[in-house]
């Protein structure tokens, strides 16, 4: 069971797609899941001639079963049964993983492969109820826009059908995202999964997302090219894959690949073998960039949805595209003074982890102090130039997302579309001026999607409140820096082993 995390654009919305451009991405406490095991008990005798192999996908909460089979000599997949749309993103997850055991592997592993994919495979997907909307059930069942309604959902719970659609076999899930990056974080973890089921790559050393040598390091650089690239095609463009590298890697600033390191991929024949594509994209040379990144001590992460319904990012990104290549001079000076606002976000949080680190009690003392007041009155509370400095910080990075906002709007009114629309702008004004909060935004390339903010010390439990007499559902997530992760069991097991200790305890 191998699982890995949704994420949060937090800077870099648009100049992310272009180098030397960064990006600061949040990995978050809303992680997909993939089991993998084997689908028989043991292998047929005859089953040494045959050329194929069977693969099962469940995926519980679309209430989806498809069977597989899988070509031995040409790694492809080909659908036995199907209700319902394809799943591309894990069909190219498995043949691209498997593509890789058979490139990495060397010949005495090669017949441990042969007999484990003899015995076929079975995936299981479930994905945390934060990646999907279930505004319209709480809403349905009367509960109040909160949290705690959110918590008493069941975990893994399913996801609505159309009601027009549902009668007959070609109903389509009613999937209302929250724009957390599912299909990344799901594809990531069904390549995990399987390069650890088929041995190739060891992820029971990732003990708590601590790397421990470079073997760990080598480990998920080859998880990362296999997920980024399985993604890429299945998705039918090559992104800047900062969702792929934060589920592998964890919360990071980030610097995309030059897209030609996925042009064999890209280019590849039906005639190319699966095994000579992975090979090639394996060797070359991926030249992304990372830098460990995380959240100031004592501050959180909340994620609030307005319900005016989600964006597509396609569209937006190639209105912006447009606007670049109609008004090249105007668009490269508003990409510069954003990427100045990003830096300057970006140097503000290193300095106050920097400021945490030296001088931690000033620091829990003043953020504690700053929590309960709004931003203009902070200032007053600092008792010596220590707390002066971390509250100079502070106000810093206020002003630095302020530029960065007014950056946005002034793109989106320039190629036409809404990065933020007004209702946005007016929720966001509302919580920047909230006792306790340092930064509200809209993440990645923004819309009606979710609005962020990071609040100071106990704070978010007020602004929580505040934004459900806003109609805004603040979410369960969290910042969790970690990246992919190996499981014990399954994660449905958690919940009724919870579930059982807390009727016990009743």
């Amino acid at each position: 069971v191998a699982s890995a995390p949704g994420k949060v654009l937090m800077t870099g919305g648009y100049l992310v797609l272009e180098r030397p451009n960064a990006g600061i991405v949040l990995s978050t406490n809303a992680r997909f899941y993939a089991i993998v095991k084997p689908l028989y008990e043991e292998i047929k005798p005859e089953s040494w001639a045959w050329a194929w192999t069977d693969v099962k996908l469940t995926s519980p909460q679309m209430a989806r079963e498809t069977m597989y089979k899988l070509s031995l000599k040409h790694l492809k997949l080909q659908p036995s049964n199907i209700s319902g749309s394809r799943n591309s993103f894990v069909e190219h997850a498995v043949q691209y993983a498997v593509a890789a055991a058979h490139v990495t592997l060397d010949k005495d592993m090669k017949e441990t492969l042969q007999k484990l994919l003899l015995q076929g495979l079975d995936i299981t997907i479930l994905g945390c109820n934060e990646f999907y909307s279930y505004r319209n059930q709480i809403e349905a069942r009367g509960l109040p826009l909160t949290p705690e309604s959110l918590a008493s959902l069941p975990p893994f719970a399913s996801i609505t059908f159309n009601a027009e659609e549902s009668t007959g076999e070609n109903r389509k899930p009613e999937v209302a995202k929250t724009g957390l990056g599912s299909s990344a974080a799901m594809t990531t973890a069904v390549v995990a999964a399987l390069l650890h089921y088929l041995g190739v790559v060891n992820l029971s050393s990732l003990a708590g997302n601590q790397l421990q040598g470079k073997k760990d390091v080598a480990d998920l650089d080859v998880l990362h090219v296999i997920a980024q690239t399985a993604h890429c095609i299945a998705q039918g463009k090559v992104g800047s894959g900062f969702d792929v590298s934060s589920a592998v890697y964890g919360s990071q600033r980030y610097i995309r690949f030059s897209p030609e390191v996925l042009s064999s991929a890209q280019n590849a024949g039906m005639a190319t073998p699966l095994t000579e594509v992975i090979g090639d994209v394996l060797k070359a040379k991926w030249d992304h960039e990372r830098t460990k990144f995380s959240l100031p001590p004592l501050m959180t992460l909340l994620l609030g949805e307005p319900g005016s319904g989600g964006s597509s990012t396609p569209s937006m990104v190639g209105a912006v595209k447009k606007w670049q290549k109609s008004d090249p001079q105007d668009s490269l000076e508003t990409w510069r003074r954003l990427s100045e606002g990003n830096s300057a976000l970006e140097a503000h949080l290193n300095t106050l982890c920097k400021l945490a680190e030296r001088h931690y009690n000033a620091y829990e003392c003043i953020i504690n102090a700053c929590s309960l007041l709004p931003a203009e009155k902070w200032l007053e509370r600092a008792n010596e130039p220590t707390q002066a400095e971390i509250v100079k910080e502070l106000l810093g990075a206020r002003d630095a997302m302020l530029r960065i906002r007014y950056q946005m709007r002034k793109m989106g009114e320039a190629a036409g579309i809404p990065i933020e629309p007004e209702s946005q702008s007016q929720l966001l004004d509302a919580t920047m001026n909230m006792e306790g909060v340092l930064l509200a935004g809209i993440p990645g390339a923004g819309g009606f999607d979710a609005v962020f903010a990071v609040t100071l010390g106990a704070s978010s439990k007020n602004v929580t409140q505040a934004w459900s007499s806003l109609n805004v559902l603040a979410m369960l997530v969290r910042e969790d820096p970690h990246g992919v992760s190996l499981e014990n069991n399954d994660p449905r097991a958690k919940e009724i082993t919870a579930a059982i200790s807390s009727i016990q305890l009743e």
